[in-house]
């Protein structure tokens, strides 16, 4: 299968491509912004800012994975940073879409990445791929970033729209970060805790896409989180469990609030407790269904 990668260099990009390139039946090509960005195996540049990406280097493809996007975590919101978390996720996706759906012999499948951001803060509602999206500024970019692959859809195209939830590893993403403060003994709940952080181990996001790539039943919106849905407090107490650390100093709502503005309410204190209805309903096996075996497994 030839299969063409953006974001290869991000957490999920860059174990996705070593895992497929394990099979010796898999080419990967990696399409980065700048030459010098990927030096493994084969690249194809483009720069989707400026609407340039060679539609007739795309012939022969199986498989196009869209993982691009600029760090949503990284500090405070701008309005100039949210133009650009904006604009790097929809403008890329558009371009490809619309690439995709020009081409005479276009891929079969077109896996673009979103986010649980979809569905907004929604307290203890349970939500599956058929709920409404909720509001606010991430609500706003997942929905016009699946939107945008609408092109493709209309071409014919398998369109899978993969909402990621909090992505597990201890490299890369939220854990990461979470790691140094609780095996420090500072880790607690955030803000009142009830909020629910829906999660996912990166090794089963890897099985998943790959799984995503190999059913042809599935299409759409495919929420990637694990099935247990746990609280801020409840994922607190399990951190505390595994690192064998205390977990008794909350942090405030109003001090993440005052710390990392609209970013920390969106991504800590907003409540999204998300199930993988079609991952489960067509037969997905999570490696890692529960926190405390997943934070085991990663630490």
């Amino acid at each position: 299968m030839k299969l063409l990668i953006s974001g290869s260099s991000g957490l999920v990009g860059s174990h996705l491509c070593r895992e497929l390139e394990t099979d010796p039946v898999n080419q990967v090509v990696r399409l980065v912004r700048t030459p010098s960005e990927e030096r493994h195996g084969t690249s194809l540049v483009w720069r989707p800012s400026d609407n340039d990406l060679p539609v007739e280097a795309l012939t022969g493809l199986d498989a196009v994975i869209h993982l691009g996007g600029a760090n949503i975590a990284d500090k405070r919101w701008s309005p100039e940073l949210k133009k650009t978390i904006y604009n790097s996720r929809v403008q890329s996706t558009q371009l490809l879409a619309n690439a995709l759906a020009s081409m005479e012999k276009p891929p079969r499948i077109f896996l673009c990445a979103s986010a649980i951001g979809f569905y907004g803060d929604r307290a203890e509602e349970r939500l599956d791929e058929l709920s409404n999206r909720g509001d606010g500024f991430l609500c706003d970019v997942c929905e016009a970033w699946e939107h945008a692959t609408e092109p493709a859809v209309r071409a014919g195209i398998r369109v899978v729209n993969m909402r990621f939830g909090m992505i597990l590893d201890k490299k890369g993403g939220a854990l990461s970060k979470m790691l140094i403060p609780f095996k420090m003994g500072l880790g607690g709940r955030i803000g009142s805790g009830s909020q629910y952080w829906s999660w996912i181990t990166l090794a089963d996001v890897i099985n998943g896409i790959q799984f995503c790539l190999q059913n042809e039943a599935i299409e759409g919106p495919v929420n990637f989180v694990a099935p247990e849905e746990l609280t801020n407090l409840n994922f607190t107490k399990t951190m505390g469990n595994v690192l064998s650390r205390p977990t008794v100093l909350p942090v405030p709502a109003w001090v993440i609030k005052t710390l990392f503005g609209e970013m920390g309410q969106a991504l800590m204190l907003c409540s999204a407790r998300v199930t993988p209805h079609r991952l489960q309903s067509a037969g997905f096996e999570f490696q890692h269904a529960r926190l405390d075996d997943a934070l085991r497994a990663i630490l």
